[in-house]
């Protein structure tokens, strides 16, 4: 045990596969032991975003990147209000960042949110392990509380992804209305900003002036990003956010110009009670939806979905546009896919993954209603998918 030059305490940590597969590291972050689903991803950027993404409640996340937190953490770039991975990762951690939007070094970041980490480790040798066997239950110890037997039957023991729903734990307990002039709808990001437009700047951080809203739709917050109200505000939509269990006649009783369906954690199929809600909805008016928001379509167009072996994680992802032959970089978060040959004849796939040929995109042939199953409004990016928000106002625009 030692400390390094910026005073953290330097522990042993263990990570644990239910195979029996131990890896031994360096704990960081918070002292505490927790298990989950481990998954890998494959962006160098991003690790804030991810680590605060709801899209993750209940997995340890490791990067494939060998060096995280060397821009720190800041009160700017989190998708939501809290860290919800059960556990991170990382091969080398950085202790002191050096960047000027810096208000906590990751390690700090994770232990003021009760979060373990694990460095030191071979993350190519983990992620070769999980893209062979699959996904995972893992444990991460970094109190000392268990030892390596312990910690593989804590993985073990721990609950499976199949079956989970972890929606209820990050939805919205009460709906509200997306501030529309807000700072966090006015931030500038790479995403969604045109390099001719005019920009403000304060304290350094760079914003865009809001047009007046053109739309108004309620979105279902399965666990929805900042960055979708963010890009769904600069392209003119007012957003009213409800929670998850919200009955259709309510959200009809609004009376919308659209309604969203956000990304989410879990399994797609443990959501009936959603899945029949939006069935309500898909014809009486126009719908998007992103990730989970997809695959809870599918479900609710009368198809399935299945988990993939070890999902797609990444800013990497190739996507073809099967209508233009287009391909799109894409940033892309799930461990389910929708089954294509279980969605009936009147459901159009419009989008392929390039490396597993996986749906990635949808649209119902006689209703204004469609989705992606990767991320058009990824944060930090890639931005190729952004189209998708004009994509939505424009099928209001038609259906009006």
């Amino acid at each position: 045990m030692g400390s390094d030059t910026n005073g953290r305490e330097r522990k042993p940590a263990i990570l644990a596969l239910e195979d029996g597969t131990v890896f031994e590291g360096t704990a960081f972050g918070a002292a505490t032991t927790q298990t989950g689903e481990a998954c890998f991803n494959t962006s160098m950027t991003g690790y804030q975003e991810i680590l605060t993404d709801p899209s993750y409640r209940g997995q340890i996340v490791t990067m494939t990147c060998p060096l995280i937190g060397n821009y720190g953490t800041n009160d700017t770039d989190p998708e939501s209000s809290a860290v919800h991975v059960r556990g991170f990762v990382v091969e080398e951690l950085c202790d002191i960042p050096s960047n000027w939007r810096s208000d906590l070094s990751l390690h700090d970041y994770l232990a003021s949110s009760h979060v373990p980490g694990i460095e030191g480790i071979d993350t190519r040798a983990l992620t070769k392990r999980l893209r062979e066997a699959g996904a995972m239950r893992a444990t991460i110890c970094t109190d000392g509380s268990l030892d390596a037997e312990g910690a593989v039957a804590a993985a073990r023991g721990a609950s499976p992804m199949e079956g989970s729903d972890f929606v209820k734990e990050v939805t919205t307990p009460d709906g509200y209305q997306w501030d529309p002039e807000s700072k966090l709808s006015r931030q500038w990001t790479i995403v969604n900003a045109s390099v001719d437009e005019p920009l403000e700047e304060e304290d350094g951080e760079m914003y865009r002036p809001l047009a007046d809203p053109k739309y108004r739709i309620v979105a279902y917050d399965f666990g929805i990003k900042r960055n979708i109200l963010r890009s769904l505000r600069q392209h003119g939509f007012d957003v009213e956010v409800v929670n998850s269990r919200t009955p259709a006649s309510e959200v009809l009783d609004r009376n919308p110009d659209g309604v969203f369906l956000s990304n989410g954690p879990g399994d797609p199929a443990a959501l009936d009670y959603i899945h029949s809600e939006v069935k309500q909805i898909v014809d009486k008016k126009p719908v998007f939806g992103i990730c989970l928001g997809h695959q809870v379509l599918a479900h609710a167009f009368g198809g399935n979905t299945f988990k993939l072996k070890f999902g797609h994680r990444g800013g990497n992802h190739p996507v073809k546009d099967l209508r233009s032959g287009k391909i799109a970089i894409t940033s892309q978060n799930h461990g389910f896919a929708a089954d294509g040959d279980s969605l009936p004849s009147h459901i159009e796939v419009t989008h392929i993954n390039l490396n597993d040929d996986t749906v990635e995109g949808m649209r119902h042939r006689d209703y204004p209603v469609f989705s992606v199953q990767y991320h058009p409004e990824a944060a930090p990016g890639p931005s190729d998918a952004s189209y998708f928000f004009e994509e939505f106002a424009n099928l209001i625009d038609q259906t009006r």
